[in-house]
């Protein structure tokens, strides 16, 4: 009888050891998650062209397929440049297409042009910008030269891929000169700038 207290004894203690074992281990692991949740904003990436150089003299093509000087859209303070993956199969990007338009006349009123430019075709453009009614144009990269020229081509895609020519999602503006003012860039396809704070940050 003392020997089945002592193994019964003994077995209690292993089996409290492991449960408590277990909760900690799972404790861990929540703290953990919720620790990652937290932090999955991720910070803006060094890309793109420097702040205070002055924007390459680039030629694109609009929704209606006519080509344009990028420094056309550059009004009394400047431009609102949009760089973004595709209005046709990215949900992220279609989303902050329409948080831009939400914020379009807020911009113009403060005097910037607003744009946004993807590798998409023209026909993808229009369709999308007609759809969805933007009151800003959207411009087509032709043959990733706008984006090269920007130094903002996503790497991760590589001639051939399906992907290929587009751009790390981010933000540039400009000021009345073309020249580079503030840039957003971000490697996470999720993270975009919140045009909203933007509007208030810019003088």
């Amino acid at each position: 009888m003392k020997l089945f207290n002592s193994n019964l004894a003994r077995f209690n203690l292993i089996c409290s050891s492991l449960i408590n074992s277990t909760a900690k281990f799972l404790v861990g692991m929540c703290i953990a998650f919720f620790t990652f949740s937290s932090n999955a904003a991720q910070p803006p990436i060094d890309t793109g062209l420097n702040v205070g150089t002055q924007i390459p003299k680039l030629t694109v093509l609009d929704q209606f397929g006519d080509k344009q000087q990028l420094s056309n859209i550059i009004r009394g303070k400047g431009a609102i440049i949009v760089l973004f993956r595709s209005a046709d199969w990215c949900p992220f990007c279609k989303k902050h297409l329409l948080e831009l338009n939400d914020e379009a006349d807020n911009f113009i009123k403060k005097g910037y042009g607003v744009t946004a430019i993807s590798y998409d075709s023209p026909m993808i453009l229009r369709e999308f910008a007609q759809k969805k009614k933007l009151k800003f144009s959207l411009l087509s990269d032709q043959n990733v030269a706008t984006f090269e020229a920007l130094n903002v081509v996503n790497k991760e895609n590589k001639p051939g891929d399906r992907h290929y020519g587009i751009p790390y999602p981010g933000v540039i503006v400009v000021d009345q000169t073309g020249k580079i003012t503030h840039k957003f860039f971000f490697e996470g396809y999720r993270d975009r700038v919140k045009f909203e704070q933007l509007l208030k940050d810019l003088i």
